[in-house]
This record gives structure tokens, C-alpha cells and sequence, in this order.
């Protein structure tokens, strides 16, 4: 994982993939809350998801040198639905978004 981190599209994978998992924990959370009561999910899921969709947020505005404009605001609102960050990013990388600077020749 540590070389996933070592790169902005890396980590926007990584930032992708974790706010998708964040709020299934966080709908689950939720449906507990709602249906059987206890908010614990909710306490726990909500702080989690929180920090991980501003974390998203911010490694989407690191890729914006990278991206066109519309390209960028796709970006930012797939992180407003459940799941949209896994669609974007599976669209992106289909699309060549994702791929990384080729190093010069030493």
C-alpha cells in the first residue's frame, strides 16, 4: 500500500474506493439507527466517512493540473452519492485519467 500513497493518483484511488466503503458503513449504520435503534454505527461510521470524503476531496484537488475542468467536477460530485467515487474512478482509469507522468530517463 505504501507505494499506492506515494502518488496523487494513488491515492486518489485509495481516497475512491475507502469513501465508497465509508458509506456503506455509514448506510448500515443508519438502518440500524432508523430500524432498530441503536445510533453506535452512526457514531462510529459518521466521523469515518466524514474524514475520509474530505480527504477525497482534497487528493480530487491535487489531479486538477492533471484533468480538464468537467473532468474535475465529475470528480467532485461522484463523492456526493453512495458509490459514485468507485463509478468515477473506474471511469477515469477506462478513460486514461489515471495514468501516471513517465519519469524521465536517469
Amino acid at each position: 500500500m505504501g507505494g499506492m500513497l506515494s502518488s496523487p493518483v494513488g491515492r486518489f484511488r485509495l481516497f475512491a474506493l475507502a469513501e465508497a466503503v465509508s458509506w456503506a458503513g455509514l448506510l448500515i449504520g443508519m438502518f440500524v439507527k432508523y430500524v432498530i435503534g441503536p445510533e453506535v454505527g452512526v457514531k462510529i461510521f459518521g466521523p469515518i466517512h466524514g474524514l475520509i470524503f474530505v480527504c477525497y476531496i482534497l487528493v480530487t484537488l491535487m489531479l486538477v493540473q492533471r484533468w480538464d475542468r468537467r473532468t474535475t467536477v465529475w470528480a467532485l460530485v461522484a463523492s456526493i452519492p453512495p458509490f459514485g467515487t468507485v463509478f468515477f474512478e473506474r471511469w477515469a482509469q477506462k478513460h486514461g485519467k489515471l495514468t501516471e507522468p513517465v519519469a524521465a530517463a536517469e
